[in-house]
């Protein structure tokens, strides 16, 4: 019986895990923008490696080769996603107001990202990687009111 204690804190602490990554959604009034930014564009690196890397192994003829093409175009499809939970769970349902007034804009360019990650899904083109980083930059000009800039950390 003393080991059902434990247990249960692990899948509590699981649970609680799954839910900080996303930031909870509940008016806790901690946010990190920069940080969100941040992230969606090295999704977005990681999505140009992925296409870069199907394209090497695709022309390959062995099993091993083969596993890892699956792999990348799972890892390319996972961070594209990841870039639209960000703006859905995050930016949409959190962050985006409508009484603000650049709201339609705001609202227009987080769209975009949107699509924009949904053909980096779809397409093994680099292009459709380099036009989610430029969408995400858009998003941050329109979201910041000015040009993106990395976070600088030490």
């Amino acid at each position: 019986m003393t080991f059902r204690a434990p247990l249960f804190a692990v899948i509590a602490l699981a649970g609680f895990a799954s839910q900080a990554a996303a930031h909870c959604q509940v008016p806790c009034g901690i946010y990190g923008d920069q940080r969100r930014f941040d992230e969606m564009l090295e999704d977005t690196e990681t999505i140009t490696k992925a296409i870069d890397q199907i394209g090497e192994l695709s022309g390959t003829h062995d099993a091993t080769g083969h596993n890892q093409l699956a792999r990348w175009v799972v890892t390319k499809e996972d961070h594209a996603t990841n870039v639209q939970r960000i703006i859905g769970d995050y930016f949409m349902a959190q962050r985006i107001k409508s009484d603000d007034s650049t709201y339609g804009k705001k609202l227009m360019a987080a769209h975009k990202v949107m699509v924009d990650a949904m053909k980096a899904k779809q397409a093994a083109d680099p292009a459709t990687a380099k036009a989610l980083e430029k969408s995400i930059k858009d998003f941050y000009e329109a979201y910041e009111g000015k040009a993106y800039e990395a976070a600088h950390t030490h």
